[in-house]
Parts: structure tokens; C-alpha cells; sequence
């Protein structure tokens, strides 16, 4: 039984109060759910930035540590959702951006770019990794791709590791950029949600070039590149 049932946990926030509840102390959680309260009732964007930026000096940065059940919960509730390395902050982060009131599409879209353009890396880090969380996940296409096209790994990673967004937004330009940038910078191709299903004959090209240019700088070749062109 997962914990969705078990604990009747039916939402993502639901699931993300829940794991932090777990990790953190009784006042960590008040000062949480205090602005938390503060931002639903739409106090102003102050009030959000602050409280976003000074999330780990309440909750520490530990790691989530989920079990088995946590992640087919996580699953079941969002659809290709792996939360498996997070840790406290980023969830609670996360649990932050979500409260943001996202009525007026605008105004909520204006917010978040601005969250973004003002991260450092390890709130970076959360943001990309929530992207198949939020709101209008189809008008973040753009704001995605400047995660892709990131030089920190650690923000790249977030957005092309273990994060379904890619597969179900990217067009097919944008995906094969970040599977190539994948190769170039070493991170493991087997972690990539939809690396099958959204396999290309441009993309197989792309690869067996890299392939080639590899061989001719008597450089190695990752093993599983040649799944790509199968």
C-alpha cells in the first residue's frame, strides 16, 4: 500500500509537508506554516523572496532520505515525479512555490521569472527540479531551457536528471541540445526520463559525429551513447 493511501495524501504539498515533518524540528515547521499562510493570502512578494532564500536556516539540508513507498506516492501523484535525492530545502522550497496564489496567470509567471533570475545555485537547484510541479508548466519551456544551457552541472543536472519535464515539453531541438550537452559534460544518459521514447534519426546523427570525434581524438567513448543510435 502506498503512502498515498496509507496517510491520505492527496496532493503534492500534502506530500512534500508530510517528508518535511519528518526531517525537521516543531519550530521549523510553524515558521513554515506561518509563511506559508502569509503567501496564500497574498502578502507581498517580499515576504516570498525572503522566506525562499531563508528556508535552509530553518530546516537544515538534509537529505529527504525516501523509501520505496515515498516514491510510487510521489509517482502516483505526478506522473514521472522522482524526489529521491532532494533534501529538506529544496522540498520545502518547493512547498513555498507552490503556495504562490497563481490566479492571475501574468502576474504569477512575472514572480516566478523573477525568483529564478535572482537564485543562487543551490535554490537554482530546487527550481528547476519543481519545474514539473508548478502551474502552466507549458509556459516554462523558455525558462527551462536557460537551466539547459546552464554552465553550473549542479543546474543542468536538475532540469536533465530524473525530471520528467524535459520529455513532455521540450521540442525536439531543445532535447537533443540537452542530450548532447548531456555527453559533453558526463552526466549518466540512463538517468534522463523518456531517453527511448523520444529517440530521433537527428539525434542518432548528432551522436555518431560526437562518436566519431571522439575516436579521432583517441579519446573514450561512452558505452551508452550507441543506445541513442539503436
Amino acid at each position: 500500500m502506498s503512502a498515498v493511501i496509507h496517510l491520505n495524501l492527496t496532493s503534492i504539498t500534502d506530500l512534500l509537508r508530510h517528508w518535511i515533518l519528518l526531517q525537521v524540528t516543531h519550530s521549523a515547521v510553524t515558521w513554515l506554516d506561518e509563511k506559508q499562510e502569509q503567501i496564500a493570502k497574498g502578502a507581498s512578494t517580499r515576504v516570498f523572496f525572503t522566506a525562499f532564500s531563508a528556508v535552509p536556516r530553518y530546516t537544515g539540508k538534509k537529505q529527504l532520505n525516501l523509501t520505496l513507498k515515498d516514491l510510487k506516492a510521489a509517482s502516483a501523484i505526478q506522473t514521472g515525479w522522482f524526489p529521491g535525492n532532494w533534501s529538506v530545502d529544496q522540498a520545502a522550497r518547493t512547498l513555498l512555490v507552490l503556495t504562490l496564489p497563481h490566479n492571475d496567470v501574468e502576474k504569477y509567471l512575472h514572480t516566478l521569472e523573477q525568483v529564478f533570475t535572482t537564485a543562487d545555485v543551490g535554490e537554482l537547484v530546487a527550481l528547476y527540479q519543481a519545474l514539473p510541479l508548478l502551474p502552466y508548466p507549458e509556459r516554462l519551456r523558455k525558462r527551462a531551457a536557460e537551466g539547459v544551457r546552464s554552465n553550473m552541472i549542479a543546474v543542468f543536472n536538475a532540469i536533465a536528471l530524473q525530471n520528467p519535464y524535459p520529455a513532455q515539453y521540450f521540442d525536439t531541438l531543445a532535447w537533443n541540445q540537452m542530450i548532447l550537452k548531456a555527453l559533453f559534460v558526463g552526466s549518466p544518459l540512463h538517468l534522463i526520463q523518456g531517453l527511448d521514447s523520444r529517440a530521433n534519426p537527428e539525434l542518432a546523427r548528432m551522436v555518431v559525429d560526437y562518436a566519431h570525434e571522439r575516436h579521432s581524438a583517441n579519446r573514450s567513448i561512452p558505452a551508452e551513447l550507441w543506445r541513442l543510435v539503436v
